[in-house]
């Protein structure tokens, strides 16, 4: 019986690894509506830089495990932003930057799960249903050199991240595109 049952559960196993490898490598998905701030920016600090002919700029500096994010968009309520873009340059660890699959209209989360080196970070901040929206890309450096990119969907600041936000003095507004899932920007759309 004993020869009999070792080939049998070799087989079983040959058949099921590769089920179990393909269920234990899926990749995570989230939709647009949960690509948003997840936590907080307790050490924010903010200097007005500038102001002529209504825009205004700004140096926003994060601390270790603020969510930038979640600052950003605190930054944007409080200093009544209705239409700003901003450059940064930093650390972070644990982030999860998203792909957008135009035929699931959701983002393929890629986490790089060690503290990386912001290489490059872009955005825009407009206004959705009235409020603040924060839409940010960014490029990560490794310990290797290699890098990694795309939407951030969730990030912490380690040590620091320097972000200089440019406040425009003409509304953009954000409107729902159903096409696409996507929140986009509208350029003839009012507030």
């Amino acid at each position: 019986m004993h020869r009999i049952a070792r080939p049998a559960v070799l087989l079983l196993f040959l058949l099921a690894a590769p089920l179990l490898v393909t269920a234990q490598t899926s990749p995570e998905y989230v939709s647009p509506a949960q690509a948003g701030p997840h936590g907080s920016a307790p050490g924010m600090k903010v200097k007005l830089l500038s102001e002529n002919a209504g825009q205004r700029d700004f140096a926003v500096i994060f601390s270790p495990g603020d969510d930038p994010y979640a600052g950003l968009t605190e930054f944007a309520q409080k200093y009544d932003v209705k239409s700003a873009h901003f450059t940064a340059i930093g650390d972070f660890r644990d982030v999860k930057l998203g792909w957008f699959d135009m035929q699931k209209k959701m983002f393929r989360v890629n986490p790089v799960n060690q503290r990386v080196e912001v290489g490059s970070l872009i955005g825009d901040i407009a206004l959705l249903d009235g409020k603040p929206s924060v839409h940010m890309h960014c490029v990560v450096a490794l310990q290797d050199g290699t890098t990694r990119g795309g939407h951030i969907l969730e990030a912490h600041v380690d040590p620091l991240l320097e972000v200089f936000v440019t406040v425009d003095p003409v509304p953009l507004v954000k409107k729902h595109d159903p096409a696409t899932g996507l929140n986009v920007i509208q350029p003839d759309a009012r507030p």
